[in-house]
């Protein structure tokens, strides 16, 4: 009994694997605004949907780090769905103290940039293979605001 279950799972799992599934970059991630307590950056998540029909989204999560640190993370609950055969294109937008980047003056150094990594896992109900989450991830640098472009 035991090895026709194991066999069921093995042709479950070569089916499961070559189900069509969504793909997504993240295309860009920069400073939007900044404040006297915070700055506010955004990311923007490419989405390719495979499928003829809209997939409902159930959850965005993300990870800003530098330095080994984690500046900012949260959830985005029901941010929408992806367009049938289409790019869908969301904006994933985090929310950061400017005191804790001050805090990361060491990373930062001489040419005021700040090295990144974002994380994304992008939560979304597939038919037959149910809630599945598309990690994404991109480094790079990113050029702050200097205090002149505060006041």
């Amino acid at each position: 009994m035991a090895q026709l279950v194991d066999k069921a799972k093995e042709f479950v799992a070569d089916k499961i694997a070559d189900v069509k599934k969504p793909e997504a970059d993240l295309t860009d991630v920069s400073i939007k605004n900044v404040s006297r307590d915070s700055a506010m950056f955004h990311s923007i998540l490419e989405v390719r949907n495979p499928y003829s029909h809209s997939i409902p989204i159930c959850e965005i999560s993300y990870s800003l780090r530098s330095a080994g640190r984690e500046i900012a993370s949260g959830t985005m609950p029901d941010p929408g769905s992806l367009k049938g055969n289409d790019i869908t294109k969301l904006e994933v937008p985090l929310k950061v103290p400017y005191n804790f980047l001050m805090s990361l003056m060491k990373d930062i150094g001489r040419d005021w940039d700040l090295d990144y990594e974002m994380r994304v896992g992008l939560t979304f109900d597939l038919p037959i293979i149910g809630n599945f989450t598309l990690p994404v991830s991109k480094k790079g640098e990113l050029k702050l605001p200097t205090l002149s472009d505060v006041f």
